[in-house]
């Protein structure tokens, strides 16, 4: 399928490894000029590069911290006016909500909800005036079904879920779509780095805490990376115009709700 979306500017924050990577790499393959961003240079350089070579095309860089004001406005400045947003932070730790002070709560606040506001903020303007727009956020499937030790990840991405429900539908009409993706389990970093922290306060080998969630999974694996980026270029595609405020759980049917 022709995703129509070749020639168009992309944005895609946190995208130098894990799941921002996976849709930096499907945008790239349709033809968009890609844009990423992260903290570590060095990695950040080694993937634009990896991404470029693997798509025919240069892939810009620009090396920030997404989180504060500055790195938004050196992200805005390597890629002014983006046709494509994909916003994506690493995720707060897990943890014991008695363990949380207030500047806890608020960096996860900062990187999960305030974030991507403001990156929202600073570009849906520029997607209405062209009639054309693709948000996507990057959340958890923490949003549909609690994980008690996310608890920062579920007050943080929950309320970027309710903030999205009221702007995807006033800027529908004007060809802007924001949605939302929610992960499980996934070949991530931050996957592996959860089972070693199970691991160590259940007193079990990090071997057997990846068995015991991997069995549980419906699909019997965890997901793919490129599978993921797959799913966000179709949401950027000229043929997702129709799909708005919408929450897509990619969880190998972990999630045993109805709704």
């Amino acid at each position: 399928m022709n995703l129509g979306v070749a020639g168009r500017r992309a944005l895609v924050c946190a995208a130098s490894r894990g799941l921002g990577r996976g849709c930096a790499e499907a945008l790239a393959r349709e033809g968009v000029e890609v844009t990423i961003c992260a903290r570590t240079e060095s990695e950040l350089a080694r993937a634009a590069a990896e991404i470029g070579a693997a798509a025919g095309r240069s892939v810009a860089w620009v090396a920030c911290d997404i989180t504060t004001a500055e790195g938004r406005a050196a992200a805005l400045a390597a890629c002014p006016a983006p046709d494509i947003l994909v916003n994506n932070a690493g995720g707060p730790p897990p943890g014991d909500f008695h363990d949380w002070d207030r500047d806890a709560w608020i960096r996860a606040l900062d990187a999960n909800m305030l974030t991507p506001i403001e990156l929202i903020k600073a570009t849906v303007d520029t997607m209405v005036a062209r009639n054309f727009g693709r948000i996507v956020n990057i959340t958890s499937s923490a949003v549909k079904a609690p994980i008690d030790t996310l608890g920062l990840s579920n007050g943080a991405r929950s309320g970027l879920t309710g903030f999205v429900a009221g702007l995807a539908r006033k800027v529908v009409r004007h060809n802007v779509t924001i949605n939302n993706l929610l992960p499980g389990p996934f070949e991530t970093d931050r996957l592996r780095a959860n089972f070693e922290l199970l691991a160590k306060s259940s007193g079990k080998p990090v071997a057997d805490v990846r068995r015991a969630r991997l069995n549980a999974n419906p699909a019997g694996r965890f997901g793919d990376t490129a599978e993921f980026g797959a799913a966000c270029a179709f949401l950027c595609s000229v043929h997702a115009g129709y799909i708005a405020g919408q929450n897509l759980l990619l969880d190998g049917g972990a999630y045993p709700g109805t709704f």
